[in-house]
């Protein structure tokens, strides 16, 4: 059991910068592919970014085109916690983002995460 809980959210205008975090509990976390997923009022819920699970680097990283180059995914396993960089943001990055966890499968579909934290708000003012 993996229990994730975002926090970091806020109100920024548009080319500020957020810091997202996720907490996690559970003793497995640090084998779990994490991912962050984005969903904006009356959209689906989007892939943002991934980053997998390795015992001797960081991990690999894999963003949607949309934030390459002005997100960016870390993790800190001994402190059970990843983030989500966020820099030169827009007012289209305006959604409740969420951290995921999935054990093995297609981190780019959400259907195939097994654990959810409960979101957080990211607002983007123009």
């Amino acid at each position: 059991q993996v229990h994730l809980v975002e926090s970091g959210g806020g109100l920024v205008q548009a080319g500020g910068s957020l810091r997202l975090s996720c907490a996690a509990s559970g003793r497995t976390f640090s084998r779990y592919t994490m991912g962050w997923f984005r969903q904006a009022p009356g959209k689906e819920r989007e892939f943002v970014a991934a980053i997998t699970w390795s015992a001797f680097s960081d991990g690999s990283t894999y963003y949607a085109d949309s934030v390459k180059g002005r997100f960016t995914a870390s993790r800190d396993n001994a402190k059970n916690t990843v983030y989500l960089q966020l820099n030169s943001l827009k007012p289209e990055d305006t959604a409740v983002y969420y951290c995921a966890a999935i054990w093995n499968g297609n981190y780019y579909n959400p259907s195939e995460y097994d654990y959810w934290g409960q979101g957080t708000q990211v607002t983007v003012s123009s």
